[in-house]
């Protein structure tokens, strides 16, 4: 890779911009929790619930998410207070492992993570705004421009489903539109504006989690739910969760039913789990415009990380106290679908409906509207600072490497990302373009963590303000735990799993295209 023309040195240089570091502790903490808590920790443990079947593993399924998440944090804050430049993972790989992996992180960072989620999360918005307008929904078209059949494609150990969805404007993809647009001019003027909007609304969406913490422990805990979940001495808390327990699992769409241990089922239910966490990288994006980046951001992402995955913890304890966790799909009540058949997979919704009955679901989607807004908001800030990292580095188009001569924000970039993100919306696509998105993020996070140990062989002397605690042990560990994670998913969902790869691969040619045109750009100088 030393031989690319790309404008990525052996050594970090300097950063070459004019980003206004106006970014404290506290507002690179907000965007950690911010980009983090999104709509996922009220729905996904339905989902997982029926995975695992059992109290025990449905909470281990969340302390896995939160050890992972955690040591990653405290690598990637020795990596942060090495490099605290703009793109943050994407220098990263560029320094440690070349520039071809740097360019394929923000190429499916683009295409896929960042923006499928920004235009997923908005639709989210869109749907729970609907509790409170009806005629914001996913089924009023106002423009209606036609349906993708379903369509089937063979793949290594299965069936991958494309298609099957609706192409046009509807209300609630309106109003997604919307809030991308006007937070992407939110954050046009300027990161002090974009960060005074992330920290209220990281401030309401916390606080708003906390709330359901604290009022489904004392207000929604149901002697039933207790007994079913806990029993007496935690006996049913136990239940199904042993090492010569098998858990069934259905390989692909359609695929042959399967029997698995413990480890197995948990891989493969950690999709949930780990995507209602993901995002927590999103503050390195920004680290050229964080005040003490080599101080501030490994402690924004320690703190924000830790904050964010202890609550999610506790709020599994409090659907299990509030709901049993083996339900009816066609129970009449919130307590007889219980967590597994939650209506709509809404577990939070559910256990505020066992506290204030109808009124529940608009306070769990008020919720869940600070949340998405939020998270919405903390997705646009961080990642145009990657495609603005890839243009300098003449790995993306040149206009989106410039910075608005006024309010020093990358405006091109946040622009492209926004049409981009609103063409999701309307296509329909972004749904499943999400089911690729966690296996190709934990393949990044692999390569990353494991660009520490190469830097620590390569660049033994360079400074380290911070150094990653619990190394070599616990990056090794967080590798270890996250290729099992994808074997598994290879194995058993491939449906998720080859796309997302293919989609990283389809990268090659355009990173040889791109680094092509900037040897050209290079020699005509």
């Amino acid at each position: 890779m030393s031989a690319s023309p790309v404008k990525a040195q052996t050594e970090v240089q300097p950063e070459q911009t004019h980003f206004v570091q106006g970014l404290g502790l506290w507002s690179a903490t907000a965007i950690v929790i911010g980009s983090m808590i999104g709509s996922g920790i009220f729905i996904v443990s339905a989902e997982i619930s029926r995975g695992v079947q059992s109290p025990a593993l449905l909470i281990a399924a969340w302390l896995i998410t939160m050890v992972m998440t955690i040591i990653g944090a405290l690598s990637y804050g020795e990596l942060a207070a090495m490099m605290p430049k703009a793109g943050g993972q994407y220098v990263y790989l560029r320094e440690s492992l070349g520039p071809l992996w740097g360019f394929l992180y923000g190429w499916t960072l683009f295409l896929v993570i960042q923006t499928g989620t920004i235009a997923a999360v908005g639709v989210a918005f869109g749907k729970f705004l609907g509790v409170f307008f009806p005629s914001v929904s996913s089924t009023h078209w106002l423009v209606n421009m036609g349906h993708v059949p379903a369509l089937s494609v063979h793949i290594p150990g299965g069936v991958m489903v494309l298609g099957n969805m609706d192409i046009g404007l509807n209300t609630a993809n309106l109003v997604a539109i919307v809030v991308i647009l006007i937070l992407t001019l939110v954050n046009l003027f300027g990161v002090k504006f974009g960060a005074f909007v992330q920290d209220i609304f990281t401030a309401a969406k916390t606080a708003a989690l906390l709330g359901l913490v604290l009022l489904g422990l004392f207000f929604a805990r149901s002697h039933e739910a207790i007994a079913a979940n806990f029993g007496a001495n935690w006996h049913n808390f136990w239940q199904n969760s042993g090492f010569h327990t098998l858990h069934a699992v259905q390989v692909g769409v359609g695929g042959p039913m399967t029997y698995v241990g413990i480890f197995t089922i948990l891989a493969v239910v950690q999709v949930g789990s780990l995507f209602s966490a993901d995002a927590w990288n999103n503050v390195t994006f920004t680290a050229g415009e964080v005040k003490n980046p080599k101080r501030n951001l490994p402690l924004s992402l320690i703190l924000g990380t830790g904050l964010v995955l202890t609550l999610y913890v506790l709020a599994n304890f409090v659907y299990l106290m509030a709901l049993p966790l083996h339900g009816d799909p066609e129970g009449t009540t919130v307590l007889a679908r219980g967590i597994q058949y939650a209506q709509d997979d809404r577990v939070g919704t559910a256990v505020l409906e066992e506290i204030f009955h109808s009124a529940g679901a608009k306070l769990m989607a008020a919720a869940i509207l600070l949340s998405t807004f939020g998270c919405v908001n903390g997705m646009i800030l961080a990642g145009a600072r990657v495609y603005y990292a890839m243009s300098k580095d003449g790995l993306f188009f040149n206009a989106i490497g410039k910075l608005h001569p006024r309010y020093k924000t990358p405006f091109t970039s946040l622009i492209v990302q926004a049409g981009w993100s609103c063409l999701l919306c309307l296509s329909g696509s972004y749904g499943q373009l999400l089911d690729f998105t966690m296996f190709a993020a934990l393949l990044f996070y692999i390569a990353t963590i494991g660009g520490l140990f190469v830097l620590r062989f390569k660049r033994p002397n360079a400074e380290r303000p911070y150094k990653a605690l619990g190394y070599p042990v616990l990056p090794a560990l967080y590798i270890v735990m996250a290729a099992w994670i994808c074997i598994v998913l290879l194995r058993y969902k491939p449906q998720y799993t080859w796309p997302g790869l293919i989609i990283v691969l389809l990268g090659v040619p355009a990173y040889l295209l791109w680094s092509r045109r900037s040897r050209q750009f290079v020699q005509s100088q």
